[in-house]
Parts: C-alpha cells; sequence; structure tokens
C-alpha cells in the first residue's frame, strides 16, 4: 500500500497536470484525514481481537480452577510423568532375569476344592504371577527385568518328558536371554515350597507374608558365587527384618543326581521359594514387593552388580 506522501509526489509530478496551490493542499489534507481514519479503525479492530482473547483466557483459567479443570491438568501431568517414568525403565538394559521352572506352582487358595500338595498345580493361578509381580514391583524402582513365561510344564507334557526335566526346558531360554542382554547381572528362578503353613508364612506388623527361602545347589560350578549372592540377598532381608522373613540360605547337595538348577550359567543366581502352597497370592505379593526392594538396595551398593 502506498504512503500519503507516496501519493502525494505521484500527484504532483503526474503530466502534464499543474493544479492550482489551494487544490494540492486540499487533497493532501483529505488524503491524509483518510488515511489516519483507516488507522484508527484497523487499531479498533486490533484492540478489539485482542479484548476477546482476553475475555477467553480469563473464563478458560476459571473453568480449570473452579470448575474441576484444576484436577485434568493434574491428571494429564501425572499421566505423562508415568509415561516418562516406564519409557525411561523400558529404555534401560534388564539387570534381572525372573523364570518359574515350575511354572504351574500354585496354592490351595486357588483351588475350590481340596487338592493335595504335589497336585496343587493351577493353569493360570500360579506362581508365574509372583513372577510378574516382581518384575512390576522392581520397574516401579526403576529397575529393568526380563520376566519369562515360557510354559516349561505343557512342553514337558507335549515333549513326554518327567517332571525333573523342567530345569532343562527352562534353560534354553534362560541361555538365550543372557546371550541376548549381557546386562543381565541376577537370575531368580521362583518357586513356593509344599512345606506346612506353619513353616512358611510370618507376620510383620500384623500383617502376613510369604516367607522366602534361598535355594543354592551343591552341584554348581559356580557355586561359591552362588552361595555368596544368596547369602547377600538374606543378610538385607535379616537386616530389615530380623529373624522374621527369610529361611536362610539352603545348600542342596547330593551328587550325582543333583540338579545344578542352572545356576552355573550366571555366578549371581539363585532359586527362591517364596512361601508354600498354604501361603495365599496376596501373601507371596508383599514378599515379592519387599524382595524388590533388597535387589534394589544391593543394586545401589553392590559395584559389581551396577
Amino acid at each position: 500500500m502506498q504512503t500519503d506522501k507516496e501519493l502525494f509526489d505521484l500527484i504532483k509530478e503526474a503530466y502534464p497536470l499543474h493544479p492550482r496551490e489551494e487544490f494540492v493542499s486540499a487533497t493532501s489534507n483529505k488524503l491524509r484525514q483518510t488515511a489516519r481514519k483507516l488507522n484508527r479503525n484497523r487499531r479498533i479492530t486490533q484492540l478489539s481481537f485482542a479484548s476477546t482473547s482476553i475475555a477467553l483466557c480469563a473464563i478458560a483459567i476459571s473453568w480449570f480452577f473452579l470448575y474441576g479443570g484444576k484436577d485434568v491438568i493434574s491428571s494429564n501431568r501425572n499421566t505423562l510423568q508415568e509415561r516418562n517414568s516406564a519409557t525411561t525403565v523400558n529404555n534401560q538394559d534388564p539387570l534381572v532375569y525372573i523364570y518359574q521352572s515350575h511354572n504351574l506352582e500354585s496354592f490351595f487358595s486357588e483351588f475350590n476344592t481340596k487338592v493335595p500338595a504335589d497336585q496343587a498345580f493351577h493353569d493360570t493361578q500360579n506362581i508365574t504371577l509372583v513372577g510378574e509381580r516382581l518384575s512390576q514391583s522392581l520397574k516401579k524402582a526403576g529397575i529393568s527385568s526380563v520376566h519369562d513365561e515360557t510354559p516349561v510344564m505343557q512342553i514337558l507334557k507335549e515333549k513326554n518328558l518327567p517332571f525333573n526335566e523342567s530345569y532343562k526346558v527352562s534353560r534354553e531360554p534362560l541361555k538365550d536371554a543372557i546371550e541376548k542382554n549381557k546386562s543381565i547381572k541376577m537370575v531368580f528362578d521362583l518357586h513356593r515350597d509344599s512345606q506346612k503353613r506353619s513353616v512358611t508364612t510370618t507376620k510383620i506388623d500384623g500383617i502376613e507374608y510369604a516367607k522366602i527361602a534361598f535355594i543354592v545347589s551343591g552341584s554348581s560350578s559356580n557355586y561359591e558365587e552362588n552361595v555368596k549372592f544368596a547369602t547377600l540377598l538374606h543378610s538385607k532381608i535379616q537386616k530389615e527384618y530380623p529373624n522374621s522373613l527369610s529361611r536362610g540360605v539352603l545348600v542342596k547337595n547330593n551328587p550325582p543326581n543333583q540338579n545344578t538348577y542352572n545356576q552355573e550359567i550366571l555366578d549371581d543366581s539363585v532359586l527362591v521359594e517364596i512361601g508354600g502352597v498354604e501361603n495365599t497370592l496376596e501373601e507371596e505379593y508383599r514378599t515379592a514387593d519387599i524382595l524388590a526392594e533388597m535387589i534394589k538396595e544391593i543394586l545401589a551398593e553392590n559395584t559389581k552388580l551396577k
């Protein structure tokens, strides 16, 4: 758009026109007045738009803080934080491997009728759920893990293999995971015992927990390291829950028939019996949460496991 001066100069320089000076002056004033009117209208429009924007913002802010919008903001912020936290864990290299060689081991509480302890196996409500709980508890603590859910018992049945071959079946995914994830520092094979509730249960602050036992094979070529690791876990629990939660380190030593429980694959490996057949899943979960806390502390304190 041309300015007043440019229009005025154009008029003056137009050839062959020679307008009177009064005409030029009057035309110049008229053009200036028109330009000022246009500018004034533009400013009014801009001011009106700005006022409308401010009003809308005020309404929005009032809605957020007076009619629950504040909760929406908080909810969205919390969701974003959770997503960021999950991403952090998911992007970590896994430090812990969790599996269940006897994956169908279950609990009396999960059956509608009474069953013998040696038949307390369930397709869905079993020790695998405890492994999943441990994995999730580690995730909340910022520790990534691999939770293997290989259907060991089903594979035994399909291949017509005896029960004592379960460790051979669970060994393959363990070896594969360690090969693919060099970051794995700890291995836990979760089981439940078959002993009485009085042996496998304790109370802490009036709440019942499944006791925990750390089993080490005397046949493992990494026996000394395995025992050291199991003892570290037991000592850590003893310090926090003296003479209550941990049943100690139990060494299985019956050569030449003793199974190694795959503990020779990694130094810091242990078979963990959480509770027994007379415990409930809730009691198992409580102990799994505590085990996750101990694992986190050991990873933070022990340079070798970082």
